[in-house]
């Protein structure tokens, strides 16, 4: 079995902002410390890709236009993506891309942009300015981030969120839901970025990824003092 882990990258030109990068590098440290070897492949507007060797699909966030930007290129590589996600393949998608990976994105001119429909939600632009600290309870325990955003995400019934929301609005001023999971593919509003600090939910997609190859894998523990300490100082701070 290869001791390397593939991580494809979705757009980080255009859809990479509040640090989201930084998850990446968290993706990568925390293998490394652990002997694993990583690999990141970057998914380009127009460039052939091929999903089919990936252990796992991360994508961060942008502004309304870089959303319009790649709207269209990732509808294309749809069939794939929904394979890999039937498959299995662990997933993180922030903000921008968790909303296009919802049935849609309506903007606030109107404009409405298909998804992937991954995500049983629908995503509508506000008026109003979603942005502050945020704390989640979650099956991973209690997420910290920062979020920043005016598109009010509505999960359908059927739709599991990826928490409750504590401090924060999470996807919508009144719900109370944070994200959403499907299969192994997790959408959220938290930047900061997310996984630096949420070292359990770093972990979950890494043992993810790790098990499909082999359902005995199992990542030896890493010692998390200062990354908890920083969850505890960002969870303490003002919305």
């Amino acid at each position: 079995m290869s001791n390397k882990v593939v991580i494809a990258h979705l757009y980080p030109r255009e859809m990479n902002i509040y640090g989201d990068a930084g998850n990446l590098l968290t993706l990568l440290k925390r293998l490394e410390w652990r002997g694993y070897e990583a690999e990141i492949r970057t998914v380009e507007i127009g460039q052939p890709f091929d999903f089919s060797g990936v252990d796992i699909i991360f994508g961060g966030g942008g502004q309304d236009r870089g959303q319009l930007i790649v709207g269209e290129d990732l509808l294309e590589r749809g069939d794939a993506i929904r394979k890999a996600a039937a498959d299995g393949v662990p997933m993180l998608l922030v903000c921008g891309l968790y909303q296009l990976f919802g049935r849609a994105f309506i903007t606030s001119e109107g404009q409405e942009l298909p998804g992937l429909g991954i995500f049983r939600a629908t995503t509508e632009g506000a008026k109003q300015r979603m942005i502050g600290n945020i704390v989640v309870e979650s099956p991973f325990g209690r997420l910290v981030g920062f979020e920043n955003h005016s598109g009010a995400t509505l999960l359908e019934p059927e739709q599991m969120p990826l928490g409750k929301v504590v401090k924060g609005y999470g996807n919508d001023p009144k719900s109370k839901h944070e994200g959403a999971i499907t299969n192994n593919v997790i959408g959220t509003y938290l930047h900061g970025p997310i996984l630096p600090k949420n070292p359990v939910l770093a972990d979950h997609l890494l043992l993810t990824a790790l098990q499909r190859r082999d359902k005995q894998a199992k990542l030896v523990a890493l010692d998390d003092k200062l990354e908890l300490a920083a969850a505890r100082t960002a969870a303490n701070r003002p919305q």
